[in-house]
């Protein structure tokens, strides 16, 4: 799985035979076709590991806690980031893909709403709706690539510029 995670993402995937991923494997064509059934199922399962990889890193994040929620978010970055960039491409592409990048995105909504729940819970709804967004935009991995690799921030200060506009956001 950790070879065909490398060529999709990479996006040789198309290019790719199973021949070639198990080569790298150190295991069998065969193997693979009785563990994944075909090139397909093996990206599906791939897929499925990290997403259970991801859900289980961004869950770990503390509610209530900025700092430990933007230090979460950024240990989730500099991990994830530059593959939930590619995630994100995927909303105009196959169905399988598109879906997966709905589900991703979906996850980030959700975390936000977990991780920051005791600021967003005693509003009303309107404000509730336009807090949230903010949140889900202020941490997104959008903001994250233009702090670090656009502007060359080191770590502690695009954790500080984000800790700083989250309780801007939630001091409102």
């Amino acid at each position: 799985m950790d070879a065909a995670e490398e060529d999709f993402y990479e996006g040789r995937w198309q290019k790719t035979s199973l021949e070639a991923i198990s080569a790298r494997a150190g295991v069998t064509k065969q193997t693979l076709l009785r563990q994944f059934g075909s090139k397909d199922g093996l990206l599906l399962q791939t897929l499925m590991r990290g997403a259970a990889q991801v859900l289980e890193q961004r869950w770990s994040a503390p509610v209530g806690d900025i700092s430990g929620a933007v230090e979460n978010l950024v240990d989730h970055y500099e991990k994830w980031g530059e593959r939930a960039l590619r995630i994100g491409d995927w909303q105009s592409g196959p169905p399988l893909l598109a879906k997966m990048s709905t589900a991703a995105r979906q996850v980030h909504y959700d975390w936000v709403e977990h991780t920051f729940a005791p600021w967003l819970e005693v509003l009303d709804e309107q404000a509730r709706r336009r807090r949230r967004a903010a949140l889900i935009a202020v941490c997104d991995v959008q903001a994250w690539r233009v702090l670090s690799h656009d502007l060359g921030l080191p770590r502690a200060e695009l954790q500080r510029i984000l800790i700083d506009m989250i309780e801007r956001l939630v001091a409102e």
